[in-house]
Formats: C-alpha cells, structure tokens, sequence
C-alpha cells in the first residue's frame, strides 16, 4: 500500500516538490505527468526507500476513522522541478517497489486521471503573465473541504462534511470545522471537471497560467499580472483575502470568467501557517436545534453568516439555484439556456435568436448534462417583454444581464427537479421570491464579470457535448483574456 500528499500544491518551476508518502514497501519511486491535450509522462524519480507511517487518530475514537483536522506528519522527500517544464497541472502517480512495472506503465497507468496512490500540483510560471494573460485558478480548498482522505484498501470518510472535528477557540482564533491540507486522499475532482477542459484548451490553441486558492490568498498582487481569471468547476470555498483580491482586480478592470457554481459560498480562515484551514458551517447542536448556525456562509447577515453576498461579485448564488439530489454526479433534468440578447458579443457566431422578433427564443445544450450537478442564479422578474432582468434585492448588481435562463422549478409533480440551492441553512431571504433558476449572465463594473452558473460548464466544453457552449467559452477567453471587456 502507498500513499502521499503535498506539502505545497504549487511550485515554481525550477523549485523543489515537497511530497508526503507513507508505504509498506521498500522503495518507491513517481511518475510525472503533465495535464494537457493529453496526459503526458514528463519524467521518473529515481527510487526512494520507503517507510510507513500512520493516520492520525479521529477525536470520535473511532479506529475506522482518521483525524481530518491535523497535519498527517508524515515523511517528506524532495523532488526537484525542471525549470523548463511548461505551467500547468501535474501528476504525481506513486509506484511502489514490488509492484508489477508492466502494470503501471505510463499507457495503462493513466487510464483515468481520478483515482489513488497519486496527487496533483500546480507548476506555476517563474515570470507570472509571461507566457499567458489568462490565470486559470484550480479550486483547491473546495478539493481539501470534500477529501475524504480514503484508499481503496482504507475507507476513512474523514473531511468537512463527514466525521468533521469542530474547534471552538476565540478569541485567539477561528470556530468552525477544521481540515488540513496536509492528508492523503487520491484525485477526485480535478478528472472530472479540470482535466476535460484543460485537454479542450490546448487543442484549441488557448495558453493558460496556473495557480491555486493559496496563491491567491497570499499574494495581493498576484493578478496584477493578468487580464482573465478563469474560475473552473466547484468553487465553493473563499478566504476574505481571496474575495478582496478579485474584487479589487474588478474594480481595477481586471475581468473573471465564473465557469462554475456553488462559488464563495462558505467563508475559510487559513490556521496552521497557512496548512490547514476552518469553516463555520452547519453542526449539529442537539436533538431540539440539530443544526446550528452557520456564521462562514457568505450571504447570510451578522451575526449568522459573513453578510456579504457573493453575487455581488459573481453576479449569481447558489441559495437561487440548485443542486441535484441523486449520487454525484446523476443524472438530473437538462432544460439547456432560453436565450436572450442574442445580440450580445458573447453570442456571436452561435446563430441563435431571443425571440424578440417574434416566435420562441431559442434553447441551447437542451439536452446535454449542462445545468447543475449544482447551479447559481440571480433573484430576477420578467419584464413586459418576457425579459428576466436581475432585481438586485438579493445584492446581484443591477447592471447585471441575464443572457440564458434555466429554470430549476418544475411544471408539475412529476417533473424531475434540482433542490434548492442550500443544505440545512436558511436557503435564501424570505421576501424573495423569484422562481429558482440558473442564470448564466455578464456585468461589467471597469472589469467584467461572465458568470456561466453551473459547475459543469467546463466539462460539457472539454467533453465537445455542446458546440454553443463551446462557442460561448471562446467569445468569453477570446475578448476578455485579450484585454477587451463587455
């Protein structure tokens, strides 16, 4: 058995990659792949010797489980990066000695990105903005929030959501749950979401820097080196410093591509030197109250939640929209976009029509896994034209424009449905009370903001399911990664 995590996810190239790894076996080595166009072995280590380490133990005395909110500890080998290698998103696949070589060979090892025994990090330019203006920003606190830290020969289901450890320690520091960065647990999201969609940029020529929630966090002046930060898949969980950049990168004329859902929609406060981190969210407070408050949530006011809603950056929120019910990711209803301002430049070239010359407007990705696994919308009314204009009651500024609607209620009982967008908090201001919807949209306030309003966005692109959608991502990284704006 082999298994390892990162002691950073990011590194420059020509630095040095901190990896993490306990095994029985005598020796190990790693292969490096590079995401790309296709996944690419760059190169082996030599063998290590090996040492097994353990897990530490859950506070809940639970032997099956394993503490998700410490620090793993466990041994550390360095690993030196070429300087030549090309930023972007990279494989770390363990092979331990013993193993049968033939087996794990780079065309059979890979058969998948997803799975265990390997981990991902981030090569990031030595030069920001030198090779791309646009920044594509792998959501790795929402990875850390959901990792379970299991093995397919070891079910731990320890993370944010399951068997969560709660610290309670103001005022010195944050309350909420806690996770560390520093646990194994294998890649999960980044093959569904991130790998199909870097594969459909390079094909189509796009060149992209790289970087991690961290980096963001961290450095205040990182986007100062770019025209477009693209925001990829499930982005659920922001840092006040990450918000604050990206707002001042707005207000600043930078522009943000949402191609993602449930985004900034809990709060995290870094501990630990920036290793782990905590969230405020639901917890269970006993049989009378069996959830308490939930003070990270962003929209909810003080003092139960941050009292500041994320749509007044992204344009939309999750307590709009929804999420599929079923087993991730299901299957689910697929209305696709109604269109409207067809004459908008993010439609350019689609030949699609709004209806306003008369007759139905036009739907798009009707059929094809668009809308969820979760989505986002903006509280809207129709207008005498049967326009959806955003109200702005929910803080969604008011210039923002609602290009594509999805609505998420059904007709009838029978219809299939996505819930709304919560868990067990209060899912959106009572007085509001606009049908649920996804609404893909724009604004523009110096920078703009292109919000596609689902979480599967990126990959319906990358898998070539739908040519508007398609069409749509080039028109945004085209004109907006280029300098231009709405």
């Amino acid at each position: 058995m082999i298994e390892g995590y990162l002691g950073r996810e990011t590194v420059f190239a020509g630095g040095s990659l901190r990896l993490h790894v306990s095994t029985d076996a005598r020796g190990f080595r790693v292969d490096f792949y590079r995401l790309g166009e296709e996944t690419t072995l760059v190169g082996s280590s030599d063998w290590r010797p090996g040492a097994a380490a353990a897990a530490p133990p859950h506070p809940d005395g639970d032997p099956t489980h394993a503490s998700p909110a410490v620090d793993w500890n466990w041994p550390e080998y360095t690993f030196p990066v070429p300087s030549f290698w090309r930023p972007g998103i990279y494989l770390a696949c363990l092979v331990a000695e013993g193993t049968d070589l033939a087996a794990v060979a780079p065309e059979r090892r890979l058969r998948s990105v997803s799975g265990p025994e390997r981990e991902f990090f981030i090569v990031r330019s030595s030069n920001p903005g030198s090779v791309s203006r646009i920044l594509y920003k792998k959501s790795t606190f929402t990875r850390h929030a959901y990792n379970r830290s299991d093995h397919r020969q070891r079910v731990r289901a320890s993370s944010l959501y399951e068997n969560t450890v709660y610290v309670d320690s103001p005022p010195t520091g944050p309350r909420g749950h806690k996770v560390s960065m520093r646990r194994p647990g294998g890649i999960t999201d980044l093959g569904y979401w991130d790998a199909p969609f870097i594969a459909w940029l390079e094909r189509n020529g796009y060149v992209v820097e790289y970087c991690g929630d961290l980096d963001l966090h961290r450095e205040p002046g990182l986007l100062d080196n770019y025209r477009l930060l693209l925001s990829v898949g499930h982005d659920e969980y922001w840092s006040e410093a990450m918000r604050s950049h990206v707002e001042s990168f707005v207000a600043n004329g930078g522009n943000v591509a949402f191609l993602s859902a449930n985004t900034c929609w809990w709060r995290v406060h870094l501990t630990d030197d920036d290793t782990a981190f905590v969230a405020d969210t639901e917890r269970p407070v006993g049989p009378d109250r069996p959830v308490g408050p939930a003070t990270d949530l962003w929209w909810a006011p003080v003092p139960h939640g941050v009292g500041r809603p994320e749509n007044t950056l992204t344009g939309v929120s999750f307590r709009n929209g929804g999420m599929w019910p079923g087993d991730w990711p299901g299957d689910r209803p697929r209305p696709g976009f109604t269109v409207q301002h067809a004459d908008h430049w993010v439609y350019q070239g689609t030949g699609l029509k709004d209806g306003s010359g008369g007759g139905e407007p036009d739907v798009f990705a009707a059929g094809v896994p668009l809308i969820g696994y979760e989505c986002d919308g903006a509280a809207f009314r129709y207008d005498a034209d049967g326009v959806a204009r955003a109200t702005g009651e929910d803080g969604t500024p008011e210039s923002f424009l609602i290009l594509g609607i999805a609505l998420l209620e059904p007709a009838s009982q029978e219809e299939p449905r996505l819930r709304p967008g919560r868990w067990t908090v209060e899912p959106r201001e009572r007085r509001i009370d606009s049908p649920r919807a996804a609404t893909m949209g724009i604004r523009t306030a110096n920078g703009t903001v292109f919000t596609a309003a689902t979480t599967d966005w990126p990959r319906v692109v990358g898998k070539g399911q739908d040519p508007v959608v398609a069409r749509i991502t080039r028109n945004v990284l085209d004109r907006l990664g280029s300098g231009g704006s709405g």
